[in-house]
């Protein structure tokens, strides 16, 4: 039995936990522990006391501080014991049913537990039945049943949940006129689950409702708005898909121009720029190559190189903006041929080539990028030790590729390009007393004897290519290009001489 003078230390300790939290604003370093020893007072209060009053906002206490995960299992533990003291009919059993409910979704959020989903959802549905047409609090509830079916729906596909959740949220979204303070956030959320279900069933009359509804969503998050950041980003993506699907420039154009009032909210150092600078100058790279205008890639490339210098090394977007940059670089390369260009390529290829390494998704493809680098640079330089390089760093690449990887196609082509190159520079047996420098350099390169080594190139190559077109099929849109190449080598085996010897020049494409 619990004395006064117990009583009375606890109703003191409660208060004192009440002041120290009003001297912890948000963001302050000492807020999560104050909201936690508030929470264990007032649980402590509930076990002498049975106010349900406590427990309830001990459990929201506990689900504002969420620092770790006993935090969010002491919530759904308190919400448990909350719901049990509130049988059916209960004044506070709707209470007791939303915060479990809560606190089962921030966890689901955390931890990815199903069952915590499929019980989140049948909370939701409980309170919302006792919460009828016009409830102040079935706004908040429709809202947070639909984000639990986007969420299912996202992980199991069910058609049934993307259709509830839009019901849903267009039921909340009737509830908030304009003015409402929550209306942005409907539009948002109604967005969102469209985008959803637009991700999964490619419709697009969900597309064009979700650009309606951001833009609408802009238009009530003018200049200075916290969130006009978000809906700006959020209105270009839709645009540069609804480009991507239809091809209309105006798309692109107002994408773009969304995209540089994005980047101004961005300061320099601010976490969103980097990101940011990505989104811009990808549509400027796609209307580069659309409307064949070279300052939109010019643009692209210093934006490349600003956030290049905003990504140190160990930056999450370092590797993103040395392909990206080097991309822009080589398209550039492409139509200018400016040597220096090709220079920078190397050497941010290299760099990308070291945050990848084996095992990195994206190897494969890195290695086949600089060798098709180093490649090109031997077409313009004649520097066989870049064809020798490109052809080690391709060999390395087949090794990693199974028969049913990606890249293997492209593997294989590109190898056998360059040891088809090789074998050309290499020349016949009558062009011995001809022999040039770069003769010398490739015997002293090669293990093999002159001629041993050239059959040998002209064998792999032959064999390589005969590989790729097993990959293929008749109406593959590379099929006849490997076709080509198969029959030149093999004719080039025919010949005596180099002369007679020169292969086809039609080069498989960068991959990447």
């Amino acid at each position: 039995m619990t004395t006064k003078g117990a009583l009375a230390d606890l109703e003191e300790v409660v208060t004192l936990g009440r002041a120290a939290l009003e001297l912890s604003p948000p963001g302050h370093p000492d807020r999560a522990s104050s909201l936690k020893d508030l929470a264990c007072h007032l649980t402590k209060r509930f076990e002498t006391q049975l106010d349900i009053r406590d427990l309830e906002e001990a459990i929201k206490l506990h689900r504002a501080a969420l620092g770790r995960s006993t935090d969010l299992e002491q919530a759904v533990l308190l919400g448990r014991a909350a719901l049990e003291l509130c049988p059916p009919g209960h004044i506070d059993r709707a209470a007791s049913l939303n915060n479990l409910a809560c606190s089962l979704g921030t966890r689901f959020e955390k931890q990815a537990d199903m069952r915590d989903l499929e019980e989140a959802i049948r909370l939701y549905r409980a309170t919302l039945e006792v919460h009828p047409s016009g409830h102040r609090q079935r706004f908040s509830l429709l809202q947070n049943l639909a984000r639990c079916l986007r969420h299912r729906y996202q992980s199991q596909g069910l058609v049934a949940d993307s259709e509830e959740a839009l019901l849903l949220g267009r039921e909340a979204l009737e509830l908030c006129p304009p003015g409402d303070p929550d209306r942005a956030a409907s539009l948002n959320n109604l967005a969102s689950t469209l985008g959803i279900r637009f991700e999964k069933q490619g419709d697009m009359c969900d597309l064009e409702e979700m650009i309606e509804l951001y833009r609408a969503v802009l238009e009530i998050r003018p200049s200075g708005h916290p969130d006009r950041f978000q809906s700006l980003q959020s209105l270009a993506r839709c645009l540069r898909i609804r480009y991507g699907n239809r091809g209309e420039v105006a798309d692109l154009e107002e994408a773009i121009m969304l995209g540089r009032a994005a980047l101004e909210l961005c300061p320099p150092q601010h976490p969103n720029r980097v990101p940011s600078l990505h989104c811009l100058t990808g549509d400027l790279r796609e209307r580069s190559e659309k409307l064949a205008d070279v300052r939109d890639l010019e643009e692209a490339i210093e934006l490349l190189r600003a956030a290049l210098e905003l990504c140190p090394s160990g930056h999450p977007h370092r590797f993103l903006s040395l392909e990206t940059l080097a991309r822009c670089l080589r398209a550039r390369y492409g139509s200018q041929g400016v040597v220096s260009d090709l220079e920078e390529i190397l050497v941010l290829g290299r760099a990308a080539l070291e945050l990848s390494p084996p095992g990195h998704p994206r190897r494969v493809a890195f290695l086949n990028l600089l060798a098709y680098d180093l490649r090109t640079r031997f077409e313009k330089q004649a520097n066989v030790r870049d064809l020798e390089e490109a052809i080690e760093l391709l060999r390395t690449a087949l090794e990693l590729c199974s028969s049913e990887h990606p890249h293997r196609l492209i593997s294989l082509q590109n190898l056998a390009f360059c040891l088809s190159a090789r074998y050309g520079q290499q020349g016949g047996a009558a062009d011995l007393k001809k022999a040039t420098p770069l003769d010398g350099a490739v015997r002293m390169h090669s293990p093999l004897g002159r001629a041993d080594r050239r059959a040998a190139d002209l064998d792999e190559a032959i064999a390589l290519e005969q590989q790729a077109l097993r990959l293929l099929t008749p109406g593959d849109s590379d099929y006849d290009a490997c076709q080509r190449r198969l029959t030149d080598y093999l004719e080039a085996k025919t010949k005596d001489s180099s002369q007679d010897a020169t292969p086809s020049s039609d080069a498989p494409s960068v991959t990447g």
